[in-house]
Order: structure tokens, then sequence, then C-alpha cells
């Protein structure tokens, strides 16, 4: 108990003990202990009204009362709370005034979205970007105000390790890269970043190459059959000249699938990230006849197996998956030694699709698996060219899985083989009777 509250103690009982003495005295001990009793009532009722006073009224609240006894130590109690709450509150203020300095000089738009898609935060660029504004738009729905197909199902989807590209609402001349993090309860925070500069380039480089590709398909295309008579008539010329005959060939033909490989990236540059059919894919099919593909590259050389789940089927681009799964199950044959062992796997786990390529080949070295879906890169760059690759089948692998909302994972050890997984979200995945399959067929 506080020296305060002593005091406090000690003056009630002075006044009941005064009290006492008067009414012994004047013969009315009751109502003598009664005025008493009032009379501390009324003292404590007004340092209380007057303590309420001072909290209620923020003019006073650097001028705190006089008050007696236990009611002073509580003044001075809530005096240095409420001075060290100012405090914390101007310190805060602070804060929060240098942050928004701070997210108004940033250049990307920034917006915080809540569990529900509502809008919760956003600086000033996201006015200028996507032409959001505050406090307006302030607890409404993002898919109410941006309602780009493909930002709403980028949105929706959940997925969110690769950013999206889409043309500003704003103005149609800016292109944006849009990346969303998700934190805190179930929370957001979108990031929008003005791309036009580098999707011009992009542009342009798609441009060159494409043109590029085009002016050499025709001078190669007669070449080629140039070469196919020369080679025809080779048993007219000596061997060296025969040996140069069929590497020339050889070398014109690599050529040539590396610009057949060149204009369908340009083409699935130049179409967006999102797959234009949309139509259901008979995967189960596509993978038989990869897998008789297989056997007819292999000549003999490999043990094929595929595990295929013949309902499963997928919403898509049939051309564009059919070149990915050929490129994946290709690179298996070309990489796997004589006597290796493929399997090719189509199967759902209930959370999607997925296509798989497993093979007993000589492995990739974990250093290079983050790089393998670059156009042109070789781990092994003689040996590449040994067995007739381009450089450009994983990158085509890539762009297709993208355009379908998929993901594809390698997994390889030099020395282990290697496997490569194409993962599709569940709303790309068709489930067919074996009555329909026989239909369409």
């Amino acid at each position: 108990m506080t020296r305060a509250w002593l005091a406090e103690l000690g003056r009630v009982a002075l006044i009941l003990l005064a009290a006492l003495v008067l009414g012994l005295i004047a013969g009315q001990l009751v109502w003598m202990l009664f005025a008493g009793l009032l009379f501390a009532l009324g003292f404590h009722l007004y340092q209380l009204y007057r303590v309420h006073r001072w909290i209620t009224q923020a003019e006073d609240r650097d001028n705190p009362p006089d008050a007696m006894g236990v009611w002073g130590e509580l003044v001075d109690s809530l005096y240095r709370f409420g001075k060290r709450h100012r405090k914390r509150k101007e310190r805060l203020a602070s804060l929060l005034d240098r942050f928004n300095e701070f997210t108004s000089a940033m250049p990307d738009a920034t917006v915080v979205i809540g569990p529900n898609n509502e809008i919760r935060w956003l600086n000033e660029a996201a006015t200028a970007l996507l032409g959001l504004n505050s406090p307006q738009d302030m607890g409404v729905r993002l898919t109410n105000l941006i309602r780009h197909p493909d930002f709403i199902a980028y949105l929706s989807g959940g997925d969110y390790h690769e950013p999206l590209e889409l043309t500003s609402p704003v103005h149609d001349d800016v292109r944006l890269s849009v990346r969303i993090v998700p934190f805190g309860n179930h929370e957001r925070l979108l990031a929008a970043r003005d791309i036009s500069y580098l999707y011009r380039i992009e542009q342009m480089r798609r441009d060159f190459v494409a043109n590029v590709s085009h002016e050499l398909r025709t001078p190669l295309t007669v070449l080629m059959g140039y070469l196919e008579t020369f080679v025809d008539m080779e048993e007219e010329f000596p061997p060296p000249l025969q040996r140069s005959l069929s590497h020339m060939q050889g070398q014109a033909t690599r050529m040539q699938g590396i610009i057949e490989d060149l204009l369908m990236l340009s083409r699935l540059d130049g179409e967006g990230p999102h797959a234009s059919e949309q139509s259901a894919v008979a995967i189960p099919g596509l993978v038989s006849a990869l897998r008789e593909d297989a056997q007819a590259l292999s000549a003999g050389g490999h043990k094929i197996d595929a595990e295929i789940d013949e309902t499963l089927w997928l919403r898509g681009d049939a051309k564009e998956l059919h070149s990915a799964f050929a490129n994946l199950v290709s690179n298996a044959v070309r990489y796997t030694p004589q006597g290796g062992k493929i399997v090719l796997r189509w199967t759902s786990d209930g959370a999607g699709a997925t296509f798989e390529v497993r093979d007993s080949g000589i492995g990739i070295d974990p250093e290079h698996i983050p790089r393998l879906t670059e156009r042109f890169y070789r781990v092994n760059k003689d040996r590449s060219r040994d067995t007739g690759g381009t450089g450009l089948g994983l990158a085509i692998v890539k762009h297709v899985m993208q355009r379908h909302g998929a993901r594809l994972i390698i997994r390889s050890k030099p020395g282990e083989g290697s496997v490569f997984v194409c993962l599709f979200p569940p709303a790309r995945v068709v489930r067919k009777t074996q009555e329909v399959q026989t239909a369409s067929t």
C-alpha cells in the first residue's frame, strides 16, 4: 500500500473520529457519524468531478488539477500516461507521413487487397497506372474496377509464381507487369510496374527474329532441295565429297529446325501469355502417339513405357501442347544412352493434371537447371549439336506452359537421369467418359 493510500485512510479515520467526538458531546452520535461519512463522500465526488472534467476537456490536458490525496496520485499517473501516449502517437503519425511520402515517390503502383479482393490501401502511382482513386475506391472489389479477363483469372487463380503482363486500364500504350505477393491475414500486395520500354524492345526483337527467320526460310529451302538432289546422286561423287554432302545436309536440316523453332517462339510471344484455343484436347491419344514416335526415333534402343489416364483430357491448344510434349520426349530419347528406360506419365492427383517424362539418361548438374529454358542455352554444346538439338526446345516448352497457366518443374542429377514435369491447373482439366471418347473417334 502506497503512502498516498495510507494518508487517505488516515484522513477518513480522522473525519470519523471527529464526528464521533462531536456526536458524543452533542448526544447525536448516529447523525454526526452520518454527517462525517457524507462529508468524506462529498470530498471524493468533488475530486472525481475535477478529474473527469480534466480528462474530457482536451484543452486542459496539459494543466492537471491540484487534487489531494490518492486523487493527486491518480492524476499524476494519468498525466504521465497521457504524455507518453501523445508522444507515441506523434511518432506514429510522423512514421505514417514518411511512409506516405515514400509510397508517393514510388513509380510502381501498389495496392493492398483484402481477403474478398477489396481495396484496403493504394498509392498515387496506382491512380496513374491503374485508374484507382482514394478514398472513393476503398472497400471496392478490385475486379469491379479492373475488368481485364487475364487479370481476373490471375487474381482468382492464386498462383503468383510468375508476373502477369497486361495493358494499363488507363493508357492503351502503357504495358504493365503485375505481381501479387500474399502477406498477413489473407491479404495480398499488388505491385504494377510500367515496362512499356522493355516491351517495345522485346517487340522489336521478336519482329527482327520473325523477319530474319522468314527471309532465311526461302533460300534454305532452295539449298535443301539442291542438297537432296546431290545426295540422291552421291554414288557419282568420290567418298570425301559424299561425306561432305551428308554433313552439309545434316547442318541444313538442323538450321531448318532452328528457323521453325524461332518462328514458333515468335508466334507464342506475339499471341500473349494465354492460349487462344480453349477446346478439350485428347491428351491420352497424344501421349500414345508420342510414345510411338519415340520408339521410332529410338529404333529399339530404349525401353519406353507409358502410364496414361484415358479419361483425363485438357483444355488448351492441341498444336502447342503437342509441340511442348514432343520436345520433352525427343530430348529424353536423345540424351538417354542405348538400353536406358524412358517413362511417360499422364495422370491427375486431384489438384490438376501432370505430364511427366522420366529417363535414365546422363542427367544434368543442378547449377544448369535454372537456365535450361533460356534460348540456345546448352549444358554441353558439342553433345547438343551431335544429337541434333536446336537449343530452343525447352524455351518452347516454357512458353507453352505459361500460355496454359501451367508450370515446368525439372529435377535431375548427373548419372541419375532427369524428370521433366508439366503441372496444369484444375481449371484446365476435363474428364471424359469412355462413351464420349468412343464417339469422338
